[in-house]
C-alpha cells in the first residue's frame, strides 16, 4: 500500500505562479554569485545599540566554482548569506545571482538557488521521502518529476533505507543530508550551504562532500560557509574570508593562503592568536 503522502498521492497543490519545473537558464558571461556594498545593521542605525553584522561587503563567486566562505563564530558569514539568498532584507546593497537581482526578481532569483540555512527547520513529522517529494512540489514541478528525482536524491544520500522513517528520527548527518535533497531537487545553478559539516559525522561528510563536487563537476556552483579551514581547504578551489562583517581576502584558495596554510593565513589576517596562554601560567599540573 503507499504511503498517504507518497508521490503518486500526494495532495493537489495550485502551481506557483511563476514556478516551472526547472530554473530558468543562468544569464551568460554573469558570476554566480555577485554582491556590492552589502550592508546589514541590527538596530537602530546610528543609535548606540545598532550593531553593525555586514559592513559594506564586495564579493564575486565564479560560476563552476566550489566557494568557501570562512571566518569565526560572530563574523557575519550566516547574516551575509541570509541576505544573499532573499531570507534577510539587507539595509543597503544589492546581490545578483548569474545576473538576477535576488531582491527585484526574488521568485526567479529564488529559482535558480537551492539553500541550506544553519540550524535549518524542516518538517521533520514527514518521512524523508515526503519531505524531498514535497520540496518539489512546493516547486511547481510535474509529479513524475519529483517522484522520478526523489528515488534519485535518497539513493545518492543513501537514505533509500530510511525514506520511510519520520525526519524527526533521523541523526544530525541524515538530518543534513534529506535538507541537502530538498535544496537539489531542482536542479539548480547555484547552491548555498550553511555550516553543512556541523554536528556531521565523517561517513556522512564524506557522503555529502561526494555530492557536492559531482554538482559542480557537473556545471553547478557551490558556496558552503564554515570555520573550519582545513576542511576549506581541501575542499574548495575557492575562498573568502570573514571578519566583522568585512571581507579581508578572497580569490583562490591558494591565492588566499600564499603559501601558508589556509589556518595560519586566516589566523594571521584576523589576528586571533595575539596573547593566546597569556596569564594562565598556573595552568599546569602538580
Amino acid at each position: 500500500m503507499s504511503h498517504p503522502f507518497s508521490a503518486a498521492a500526494a495532495p493537489d497543490l495550485p502551481p506557483h505562479p511563476s514556478a516551472a519545473s526547472s530554473p530558468p537558464p543562468p544569464r551568460a558571461g554573469e558570476p554566480a554569485l555577485s554582491v556590492r556594498g552589502l550592508v546589514r545593521v541590527f538596530g537602530r542605525p546610528g543609535t548606540p545599540e545598532a550593531k553593525v553584522a555586514v559592513d559594506r561587503v564586495d564579493l564575486d563567486v565564479p560560476r563552476g566554482s566550489f566557494f568557501g566562505l570562512v571566518g569565526r563564530n560572530g563574523a557575519g558569514k550566516t547574516t551575509m548569506l541570509s541576505m544573499a539568498t532573499g531570507l534577510l532584507r539587507p539595509t543597503a546593497g544589492s546581490v545578483r545571482v548569474t545576473g538576477v537581482d535576488v531582491w527585484a526578481e526574488p521568485r526567479r532569483a529564488k529559482q535558480l538557488m537551492g539553500v541550506l540555512p544553519d540550524g535549518v527547520h524542516l518538517f521533520d513529522r514527514l518521512t524523508g521521502r515526503q519531505l524531498v517529494t514535497y520540496s518539489g512540489l512546493l516547486r511547481g514541478m510535474d509529479r513524475e518529476t519529483v517522484a522520478r528525482r526523489t528515488e534519485d536524491l535518497l539513493h545518492a544520500m543513501d537514505l533509500s533505507g530510511d525514506a520511510g522513517t519520520q525526519v524527526q528520527d533521523y541523526s544530525a548527518g541524515m538530518t543534513k543530508k534529506i535538507a541537502l535533497a530538498g535544496a537539489l531537487i531542482h536542479a539548480p545553478s547555484l547552491l548555498v550551504l550553511d555550516e553543512p559539516f556541523e554536528s556531521v559525522d565523517p561517513v556522512s561528510a564524506a557522503n555529502i562532500r561526494a555530492i557536492l563536487h559531482a554538482f559542480v563537476a557537473a556545471g553547478g556552483t557551490v558556496v558552503v560557509s564554515s570555520h573550519v579551514m582545513d576542511l576549506v581547504q581541501r575542499m574548495c578551489d575557492h575562498v573568502a574570508v570573514l571578519d566583522r562583517g568585512r571581507v579581508l581576502a578572497a580569490g583562490t584558495v591558494d591565492e588566499v593562503r600564499a603559501g601558508a596554510s589556509l589556518e595560519d593565513r586566516f589566523v594571521e589576517l584576523v589576528g586571533g592568536r595575539a596573547g593566546a596562554g597569556e596569564g594562565l601560567s598556573w595552568l599546569r599540573p602538580e
